[in-house]
């Protein structure tokens, strides 16, 4: 069973180390459950523990605010590592101690942060940045088959259905009022 003590001593852990502090792996539920207790205790209104609920309020809104701070201060360490990672290739630091969920996010920031690195240098050599080739659409009414610029069969598609058209074709299917563009 985590307190508010526990919750207050893994925020000032991480507040004052540079390094992503070990945390045990079930904390996050374990405080998820801690704050329910709380919030339950704080929803009574008997006169009689109005000093306890008040209290329990106030240590509610304080861990939940501990429990915020700390898990923003982990989500600038994992940032922070990604750039490390990303400038000298090592990306295991401090990998230990991460959630589950903070293992997904770096290995995500790590991907994007590649392949922003990938588009960057392929401009840097004069690579013209692409323009998309297909555009996603929905129709706007039933189109029966029909070829495409290259000769091929598209089609048929129903009232609302979403397809990925090669850009030519879309423009075509838009400007007849066929389809429109799936807003992103």
């Amino acid at each position: 069973m985590i307190t508010f003590n526990d919750i207050y001593e893994a925020a000032k852990k991480e507040r004052y180390s540079e390094q992503l502090q070990a945390i045990p792996k079930n904390f996050v539920s374990e405080v998820a459950v801690y704050l329910k207790e709380k919030k339950d205790i704080a929803a009574k209104n008997d006169d009689e523990f109005s000093d306890i609920i008040l209290k329990t309020k106030k240590q509610l809104e304080n861990a939940m605010t501990l429990f915020n701070e700390l898990m923003v201060r982990r989500k600038k360490k994992i940032l922070n590592l990604v750039l490390v990672a990303a400038e000298t290739g090592i990306s295991k630091q401090d990998f230990e101690n991460m959630f589950s969920f903070e293992k997904e996010l770096f290995e995500d920031l790590m991907k994007c942060s590649d392949a922003s690195d990938k588009k960057m240098k392929q401009l840097f050599n004069g690579k013209k940045d692409e323009e998309q080739k297909n555009i996603l659409v929905v129709f706007l009414d039933s189109v029966g088959e029909f070829l495409n610029v290259d000769g091929g069969m598209l089609g048929p598609y129903e009232r609302g259905q979403i397809v990925n058209l090669p850009r030519d074709v879309a423009k075509i299917l838009i400007d007849d009022k066929k389809c429109e563009v799936v807003e992103k």
